[in-house]
Formats: C-alpha cells, structure tokens, sequence
C-alpha cells in the first residue's frame, strides 16, 4: 500500500466521525486520461477531502510555504503534492502540473489561489485555463459545500467534465477558460446549496 492510499484511509479514519459527508457525482468523473480538478476552498481541511473522496489518485498542486513546515513539509511530496508560488506564475510548478496531465493523470487545484473567508465563489487566477488548455484534459468542476461544523453535513459534488477540445481549437484565453471552468462551480453551487 502506497502512502497516498494510507494517507486516504487514515483522512476517512479522523474525519468521518466529525462531519456527515455527502459525495455526489463521482459517476462523472473520468475513468482514465488527464484531468484537472478544479475545486472552491473554504476550509484547510478541503486538500485531504478533495482527496479522501476523488475516485482517482489526485496529485494537488499547493502553496510552497506549506513545504517549509516541520512536519507537514516532508509528507507533502510522498502524498503526491508538489509545490507553487502563489500566483500560480511559478515555472516549475507549471511544468510539473502540464507533466502530471499528459501522462494521464489527476492534478487538483483550488483555483480562487486561497480560502474564501465567507463561502463565496471568488475568481479564479488564469493558471486554472492555462492548465485546462495546454494539459491535453478535461477539466472537473467540484463543489464543496460546508461550512465545517462538528456534526453537520458536508456536501462534495463532482460536476459533469468540461471538454476542452471546443476551446482549444478556437484558441480561447486562459482568462476566458477559467471564467467557464468558475461559472461551472458556481451552478453546482447553487443547485446542491439549495437542498443542503
């Protein structure tokens, strides 16, 4: 067992007896091939929920200044995370997440480049387009829907994959590119808020 499958089940293992998770659309997610999960964040624990509950190994991108951390620093990397400025401008990172993609995997991101204080949708950093166009995937719209309370229901909806062929060939923005992947969790955050 690898340390991503350890670190799933010891997630499930801490969390589970302190919120009622819902997961939701997992049947839309891609069996196979690259794909770039795009998720909002309203909470530090949205990185292993986001993991804990992806059908697929996902490979997330976050902020350096977590790889300088004593011990959360060196379990990063073994758990697949590897590092960006923020920004999302940081060569590497970008050269990693493009390798991740075309070799058929998952990269995740929170494209709003932080948490959101109030549980609104902000915009989204142009990286997420860049991305979504250049990795040869399909993009996943996620929805987390809290807030994180001891007991109470947390929502993860999976939305149905955006096909990037139709703007790859047209040779849209990133810019215009992450509008449509934002507005894309933003539906799923008013269908699946309303019968929380």
């Amino acid at each position: 067992m690898n340390l991503y499958a350890v670190g799933k089940t010891l997630v499930k293992t801490a969390l589970h007896p302190l919120y009622r998770f819902e997961v939701l659309g997992t049947e839309h997610f891609p069996k196979e091939g690259g794909v770039l999960l795009c998720s909002n964040h309203i909470n530090a624990l949205d990185p292993p929920v986001v993991g804990m509950t992806a059908p697929r190994t996902v490979h997330f991108m976050a902020k350096e200044e977590l790889f300088k951390l004593p011990v959360l620093g060196p379990i990063l990397p073994k758990v697949n995370a590897f590092p960006v400025k923020r920004g999302m401008s940081d060569r590497e990172a970008l050269r990693t997440a493009l390798k991740v993609l075309k070799s058929g995997e998952v990269v995740g991101l929170f494209p709003e480049g932080t948490r959101s204080t109030d549980g609104i949708l902000k915009k989204g950093l142009s990286g997420a387009g860049f991305f979504a166009l250049r990795g040869n995937a399909d993009v996943v719209p996620c929805a987390i829907i809290g807030p994180y309370k001891m007991f109470r229901k947390v929502r993860v909806v999976y939305g149905k994959p955006i096909l990037m062929d139709p703007y790859r060939e047209r040779r849209a923005s990133a810019e215009e590119v992450t509008e449509v992947i934002m507005s894309s969790i933003q539906e799923i955050l008013d269908e699946y808020s309303k019968n929380k």
